[in-house]
């Protein structure tokens, strides 16, 4: 157990609102998937790859395709589910106050209504999911954006409803981005020279790059950390591609 205080004078466990999902137990869940398709594809991989550009991705094909089954599944879910009407009860020393969030709709990215939220709630409870998410941090909610405080007194209800930012199907967009992680290790088994390294991983960090920014521009999947959208997972393992060989850089300079 842990103490409570100061918000209360309690200590221990409340199992009847405990955060089940949380950062480390997304990296856990990732780690296990990537890890498992690694280990049990080993026999099916050519101990030597031929000298063309794709044969790191023939070689590996089953990484990716597990990463594509992953995206495949978030992109169907998030697009196509229904999210319907939901409520929420707010504790306070004043009572319990609830609220309902109007949806009734399929694709929205927005802070109520997406599948994301929808799935969360419906698998873990309302009552586990993360209690102070970035969404009311948002002008619609607060005079104090981007900074949290008070709430408007015009917020609307979703404002004040908990949100689980490393649930289950963002989990699983997060899968993708394992994948492309392992895939830049694979490159430094494989590829012997300094420059054969670095032409791959700068020149697939700014694909990613600029797929996202493509994404996020035309308003196709904004780049969003909250649902891990896929302009987020290009974006990020663009980046590291980019970071990672700039230390490689440093390292071996």
């Amino acid at each position: 157990g842990y103490s409570h205080a100061p918000d209360a004078l309690s200590y221990g466990v409340d199992m009847k609102h405990i955060r089940w999902c949380g950062i480390l137990q997304r990296i856990a869940l990732v780690y296990v998937v990537v890890a498992l398709i690694e280990t049990l594809t080993t026999k099916r991989r050519p101990n030597v790859l031929e000298p063309r550009h794709l044969s790191i991705f023939t070689a590996y094909q089953w990484q990716w395709i597990g990463g594509f089954i992953a995206f495949v599944i978030y992109i169907i879910t998030t697009y196509s589910l229904y999210v319907p009407n939901w409520s929420f009860s707010e504790h306070s020393d004043h009572g319990v106050k609830k609220y309902i969030v109007k949806c009734g709709m399929r694709g929205h990215l927005g802070p109520a209504c997406n599948a994301v939220g929808y799935v969360d709630r419906e698998l873990w409870g309302i009552n586990h999911l993360y209690s102070d998410p970035v969404w009311s941090r948002l002008e619609a909610c607060t005079l104090s954006s981007p900074n949290s405080g008070p709430l408007r007194e015009d917020a609307p209800s979703w404002c004040r409803a908990p949100f689980e930012p490393e649930g289950l199907l963002s989990t699983i967009s997060a899968i993708l981005s394992g994948t492309i992680g392992i895939h830049y290790g694979h490159v430094l088994i494989h590829f012997k020279g300094h420059s054969a390294r670095l032409k791959h991983w700068v020149s697939m960090g700014f694909g990613l790059l600029i797929i996202a920014i493509i994404l996020h521009f035309t308003n196709a999947i904004p780049i969003n950390k909250q649902l891990y959208s896929f302009s987020y997972v290009c974006f990020t393992a663009g980046a590291a591609g980019i970071v990672f060989s700039a230390l490689y850089v440093l390292c071996f300079k």
